[in-house]
C-alpha cells in the first residue's frame, strides 16, 4: 500500500499535480458600484463566475461596494489601511484621485504583445477621456479600462407625447422645443394638483447633479466643467451660469418638481407615468425596456447652440502593493471582461450601458437586437457629440462643492451667478495645490 501511494504522488509531482498545488487558486475581491436598476449586480456575478469556470486558477470574488461614491469611500479606506485590493470597478472620474495616490499601474506597461495592444487601442475614443493620463512627450498611459460606461441620454413617454397632440416620433431636439413640450406635456387634476411634470432632470447630492449640469454646459458648444488636465474648474463660466439657469428655469414655470428630484426615483417616476421626458443615463435602458407599461422613445439630449453629453460609469483599475501573481491574475481577467465583442455586447444588451468597443456593434446578436430595438444604439450614436465627464484632483471634495452649490440653486436659496462664483472659489483653493 505504502508502495502504491509513492507511486501515486510522484505521478502527480512528475505532471505537475500535487494535491497541495491542485487546490491553489488566486482569489481577489473586487469592489464594484451600481446607480442603475435592472440587477447588473447579477450580471457581474454570473460573468465572474463564468471566467472562474474558464480559468479556474483564478477565482474573482464581486463585491457589492453600493454607489460609485459609496465605492470609492471603500476601496480608499482599504488603500489607507494597508489591505489594497488588486482590481476594482470605480468611477471613471477617480482617475485624477487614484492616480495623485500613487496607487495605480498603467496597462500599457502591462500589454507587451501585439495581441495585447490591439486589445488596448480596441475602446471608442470617448470613454479614453476619462481613462488615460498624456505624457510629457505627448503620448498617453492608460489608467483605467472602459467596462460600465454610459452618455446622458433622453427618455421620453410617447403615449404622452400623443396625448397632447406631439408627434411621437420627433423628441425635442433644442433647449426651446425641451422647454415648449414640457410645459404641453405637464398636466394637472381637477384641483390644480400637477399629477404629471414635462421634464425631470435629477438634482439632488447623492445622485450626480454635476453630471447633469454638464449636459447643459456641453450642449453650449461643448464647454466643459473642467480643464483636460483636471486642475482646472470653470463653475462661474458665462455657458455654465446660463446652463444651470435654463435648467432652474424649467423648475420655475411648473414644468419640473420643485427642489431637487433624486437620481434613485426619477428612473421609476417616469416609469409611473409621473414625468414625461427625463434625463438619465443609457445604463436604466434595460431596465425601462422591462418595465415601461406603454410606448417609449429615446434620443440625443437637447441641444443649446450644440449637441453634447457626458461619458459617464465605471473603470477597472489595477493597483499597486499586491502580490505580483494577483495583479497578473486580475490583468487576466480584465482582458477577458472587456476583450470579446461577444461578451461585450451581450452586456450592452442585457443592461443598457454602451457596448465599450466598436465591433461589439458588429457583432450578429448587437445587428440583430439593435433591428428590432434602435435604442440600443442612441447612446453609442451619442459618442460623435460626447466629452470627458466632470473629473479633477481631489474629485470627491470638489465635487461635493459643485454639487452643494447645484443644490442651493435649484431649491431657490441663491441665484446661479452667486453659487457659482463660490463654488469657483472654493475649487480654486483645492487645485491650486495641483497646478
Amino acid at each position: 500500500m505504502k508502495k502504491l501511494l509513492s507511486l501515486l504522488l510522484a505521478l502527480l509531482i512528475l505532471i505537475g499535480l500535487t494535491p497541495a498545488l491542485a487546490d491553489d487558486v488566486i482569489e481577489l475581491d473586487m469592489y464594484f458600484p451600481v446607480s442603475v436598476g435592472g440587477g447588473p449586480d447579477a450580471l457581474i456575478t454570473a460573468l465572474c463566475n463564468q471566467f472562474h469556470e474558464e480559468y479556474p486558477g483564478i477565482k474573482i470574488n464581486p463585491v457589492y461596494a453600493g454607489s460609485y461614491a459609496d465605492t470609492r469611500t471603500k476601496v480608499i479606506a482599504a488603500i489607507q489601511a494597508n489591505n489594497t485590493p488588486a482590481i476594482a470597478l470605480m468611477f471613471s472620474i477617480d482617475l485624477y484621485q487614484l492616480f495623485s495616490m500613487g496607487v495605480l499601474y498603467d496597462y500599457n506597461s502591462f500589454c507587451t504583445t501585439e495581441e495585447d495592444q490591439a486589445w488596448l487601442s480596441g475602446f471608442y475614443p470617448g470613454f479614453m477621456e476619462n481613462s488615460r493620463l498624456p505624457q510629457a512627450d505627448g503620448s498617453y498611459l492608460t489608467y483605467g479600462i472602459p467596462w460600465q460606461r454610459s452618455t446622458i441620454i433622453m427618455y421620453y413617454n410617447k403615449d404622452a407625447f400623443t396625448e397632447v397632440g406631439l408627434d411621437p416620433e420627433a423628441p425635442p431636439r433644442t433647449w426651446q422645443e425641451l422647454e415648449d413640450y414640457a410645459v404641453k406635456l405637464t398636466k394637472k387634476d381637477a384641483a390644480g394638483n400637477t399629477v404629471r411634470y414635462g421634464v425631470q432632470i435629477p438634482s439632488d447630492k447623492a445622485g450626480y447633479a454635476y453630471w447633469m449640469l454638464q449636459t447643459f454646459t456641453l450642449t453650449q458648444d461643448g464647454q466643459n466643467l473642467m480643464s483636460a488636465d483636471g486642475t482646472e474648474v470653470f463653475f462661474n463660466h458665462e455657458k455654465t451660469i446660463k446652463g444651470l439657469e435654463f435648467w432652474k428655469h424649467l423648475t420655475d414655470i411648473g414644468a419640473q418638481a420643485p427642489g431637487t428630484p433624486k437620481w434613485s426615483t426619477t428612473v421609476s417616476d417616469f416609469l409611473e407615468g409621473k414625468v414625461a421626458i427625463m434625463y438619465h443615463t443609457t445604463g436604466n435602458l434595460t431596465n425601462v425596456k422591462k418595465n415601461a407599461t406603454f410606448s417609449f422613445g429615446t434620443s440625443r439630449l437637447a441641444a443649446g447652440t450644440s449637441y453634447g453629453s457626458p461619458t459617464g460609469g465605471g473603470n477597472f483599475y489595477l493597483f499597486k502593493g499586491v502580490p505580483e501573481e494577483q495583479t497578473k491574475a486580475a490583468f487576466t481577467f480584465i482582458k477577458w471582461m472587456t476583450g470579446d465583442p461577444e461578451r461585450v455586447a451581450q452586456w450592452s444588451i442585457d443592461t443598457g450601458y454602451v457596448a465599450t468597443r466598436p465591433e461589439a456593434y458588429e457583432t450578429q446578436r448587437m445587428i440583430d437586437y439593435a433591428a428590432s430595438f434602435p435604442s440600443a444604439l442612441t447612446a453609442r450614436d451619442q459618442l460623435e457629440y460626447a466629452y470627458a465627464e466632470f473629473s479633477v484632483y481631489d474629485q470627491g471634495n470638489v465635487q461635493d462643492i459643485l454639487d452643494t452649490a447645484i443644490e442651493e440653486v435649484m431649491t431657490g436659496r441663491k441665484d446661479a451667478a452667486s453659487a457659482m462664483k463660490e463654488a469657483q472659489d472654493a475649487a480654486d483653493a483645492i487645485l491650486s495645490d495641483y497646478r
